[in-house]
């Protein structure tokens, strides 16, 4: 022990056998080629790894994160290639989700004296992963954050506090020495390729990018943050929980991350302006007179630039990355038994990728008998975090003439709110507790 593992030039992942990808760093993950659906909403078509690591120093052994609980064996198989158990000082999670989490409590009784190193953020979830005994006596642990440090002798684990990339307990440990930032979910994706390194695997550009659409993309002012601290290391690999592992240039993909996550389309219109955009779908042209009256009413505020959208004109997902820069979206939908048509919950559904928290918000609509689309679609924005400052307009039927003067004064509220600035408390119940 240790035995000789694969030099990273010819490194491929083999049932049983670590990977080394930098001098006394590790390979020690699982693959999982086979899995097509990952947490329900996204598509695999290459499958996924979870991919854990093992550094080594002068005064021992510390894993970094470990694997989903169905791959343990090929995670303990991987650790045996390398160390004996009685030499791991150090277990770190840079992220408590399951699929990193599910080898920590078996290896935790074969390595008993290792300590735990978690987030300020984790205390909970980790207790709630393990459910301690209390006969066992209390978790040996202890919380870190930006700056903090752990030594392995010749190596030193630097943490880097990152929360909400994509959890509130996230963070990223940094081997200073060999300049290998193990980053957790962030500039992973689901992509299985035996070879493991960026540039040995296949093309996994378009995994990168959906990747980081459905789970960074609603944190990019955490992305943004994380950055400032990731920027300024001297970085040689980048060595995320998912995918492969980025040895070759990795500053493109920390490139490729502010690119995401700076919006464009404030530039386009010029800062120095507001924008409203407003949907509707309109059963037999009431509900479009609506929007046309609503749109008319918003524009006559100066530095507000309004758009109006026919949603049966167009598929919904086109239109998420106009949401996403605008300061506020008003929804217009009639109701047909007893509910909003089908297009209006297909748009609001495809905005759980993007951050809402704050922007505002204001439903509209006519109906012929009950009229509860309006307060639905209200309801569903609350949920998105979003402010609806300006109570819903219904209209029954046909609007008359001063029912569109109505709807023009709607126009003009939503369009003062926005003007106003003024931002509501929205809570975030991950903060509480």
């Amino acid at each position: 022990m240790p035995l000789q593992a694969e030099p990273a030039a010819r490194a491929i992942a083999k049932p049983g056998e670590s990977v080394e990808i930098a001098p006394g760093v590790h390979w020690i993950g699982a693959l999982d080629p086979t899995l097509r659906t990952f947490d329900i909403i996204l598509r695999t078509a290459n499958g996924t790894t979870y991919n854990s690591y093992m550094v080594r120093g002068t005064d021992g052994v510390a894993i970094i994160d470990t694997v989903k609980a169905e791959f343990a064996d090929d995670f303990f198989a991987r650790i045996e290639s390398v160390a004996r158990y009685d030499e791991i000082r150090i277990i770190v999670l840079n992220h408590l989700e399951p699929d990193h989490t599910g080898a920590l409590p078996e290896l935790m009784r074969r390595a008993p004296q290792a300590k735990l190193y978690i987030s300020t953020r984790a205390t909970a979830m980790l207790k709630a992963l393990l459910k301690p005994k209390e006969d066992k006596g209390p978790l040996a642990f202890e919380t870190v954050g930006t700056g903090d440090e752990v030594s392995l002798g010749d190596r030193t684990l630097r943490f880097l506090h990152t929360p909400f990339l994509h959890w509130p307990d996230t963070q990223c440990t940094y081997l200073v020495e060999e300049g290998v930032l193990f980053s957790g979910d962030v500039f992973g994706c689901h992509y299985c390729d035996t070879r493991l390194l960026n540039d040995r695997c296949g093309d996994f550009r378009f995994a990168f990018d959906y990747y980081y659409a459905h789970i960074m993309r609603p944190f990019k002012t955490h992305v943004m943050d994380a950055l400032k601290l990731i920027e300024p290391l001297p970085l040689k690999t980048i060595a995320p929980t998912h995918g492969p592992i980025l040895r070759d240039r990795p500053r493109r993909y920390i490139t490729r991350y502010r690119e995401l996550s700076t919006a464009s389309f404030a530039d386009k219109i010029g800062n120095e302006e507001r924008s409203l955009i407003i949907f509707y779908m309109s059963a037999y042209g009431s509900t479009a007179r609506m929007a046309e009256a609503i749109c008319a009413g918003a524009e006559e505020q100066p530095g507000l630039r309004v758009s109006l959208y026919d949603l049966e004109g167009g598929e919904t997902q086109p239109f998420v990355d106009l949401i996403e820069s605008a300061d506020a979206l008003a929804l217009g939908s009639p109701t047909i038994n007893g509910d909003a048509v089908k297009p209006i919950w297909d748009l609001l559904s495809s905005l759980a990728v993007i951050d809402l928290k704050g922007k505002l918000g204001a439903a509209f609509g006519s109906y012929g008998w009950t009229g509860e689309a309006v307060r639905m679609i209200e309801d569903r924005m609350r949920g998105l975090k979003m402010r609806v400052p300006v109570a819903g307009l219904r209209v029954k039927l046909i609007p008359t003439d001063e029912e569109l003067d109505e709807c023009r004064a709607f126009g003009r509220d939503i369009a003062s709110a926005i003007a106003s600035g003024e931002k509501g408390r929205v809570i975030d119940f991950a903060e509480l507790g």
